[in-house]
């Protein structure tokens, strides 16, 4: 079991696999893009399929998501996914990916096991996601997400970041999108996990504001049980169900307190929170002969020191030295 010193049990786990993306999103890293991490420290398929492993069998993961950067540049995804599906007793495993390369991938990710994905996607207009993301793809995410869809990798659910002066008008035309498509619409607020370190506070897109625009075309519903738990979105029903759209807001109504996850760096870190500045080493454990015993040992320890919360509100907070797309979202 993965337990910490304020009694949560982390059952999920985020993997990621690859600190390499082919998009350039504004939120995320500069336009040249970053220093990537170098093949030899890495983690190799077999590593990351032991560790998994590990979590699986004798810490008490019960879900898995693959993450990046962006997932599917990884060769071996179809592999690590199908040698984790064996595992006992087998995790629920997701997708979080740009999209860029889904439709080709979409059936055999569900053939090797894969349950579902979560598809970024901003905006609804080509000109506006060239903006974002400084790349001409947005017909290929679009067929991604069809793609996923029909293979069955549902719920598909699509996650959106607001940005100021870009798509903060968006998000009616968005919800109603995916609804016409079946899509579950989760929208999250923008978090300093840039590596430019130009997040501010101020005048960011906040949950708040996202329900008011939203509130302007829909009429919104609390879920009836109106616990939250260890989700990390908060969801309303949509002109009364049983379509959902959710919000993620991190930043303004954060979730610590039940958080039930653990993060793995693709060269082999421990993570405890997405703004952790520190990091736990399994790399040199696994390279250096550690029985699996060990390897579960440092991981429960990691996780003993996991703090109380982001720290976002603290006036001293400092965003982490390594980007979202070095850490997995």
């Amino acid at each position: 079991m993965l337990i910490d010193t304020y009694g949560r049990v982390a059952t999920d786990l985020r993997v990621s696999l690859t600190d390499r993306c082919n998009l350039r999103c504004t939120y995320c890293m500069p336009e040249e893009g970053l220093q990537w991490l170098a093949k030899p420290d890495l983690l190799t398929d077999d590593e990351i399929v032991r560790l998994i492993g590990i979590a699986v069998t004798d810490l008490g993961v019960t879900e898995v998501r693959f993450t990046g950067g962006e997932p599917l540049l990884r060769p071996g995804l179809v592999s690590i996914v199908e040698r984790c599906a064996a595992l006992t007793s087998r995790p629920q495993m997701s997708l979080t990916t740009n999209g860029v390369g889904l439709e080709r991938t979409a059936e055999a990710l569900r053939d090797a096991g894969l349950d579902r994905v979560n598809v970024s996607l901003d905006t609804l207009r080509p000109e506006v996601f060239q903006a974002l993301t400084r790349r001409k793809r947005h017909g290929d995410v679009l067929r991604g997400l069809e793609a996923a869809r029909a293979a069955g990798l549902t719920p598909v659910k699509v996650n959106t970041v607001l940005m100021p002066g870009l798509n903060e008008d968006e998000a009616p035309e968005l919800l109603a999108w995916a609804l016409e498509n079946a899509y579950e619409l989760r929208f999250i607020e923008q978090m300093p996990l840039d590596a430019q370190h130009g997040w501010k506070r101020d005048g960011m897109i906040t949950a708040g504001d996202i329900l008011t625009s939203l509130r302007t075309r829909f009429t919104l519903t609390p879920e009836e049980d109106g616990e939250r738990g260890s989700a990390p979105a908060e969801r309303w029903l949509v002109d009364g169900g049983p379509a959902r759209v959710g919000v993620i807001a991190s930043v303004t109504r954060p979730f610590c307190r039940a958080c039930d996850r653990t993060r793995l760096t693709a060269d082999g870190q421990v993570r405890t929170c997405l703004f952790a500045r520190e990091e736990s080493d399994l790399r040199g454990a696994l390279r250096s002969g550690a029985p699996d015993e060990e390897i579960a040992r440092l991981w429960r320890v990691a996780m003993w020191g996991k703090k109380a919360g982001s720290g976002l509100d603290d006036p001293s907070f400092l965003q982490p030295d390594r980007p979202m797309s070095a850490i997995g979202g």
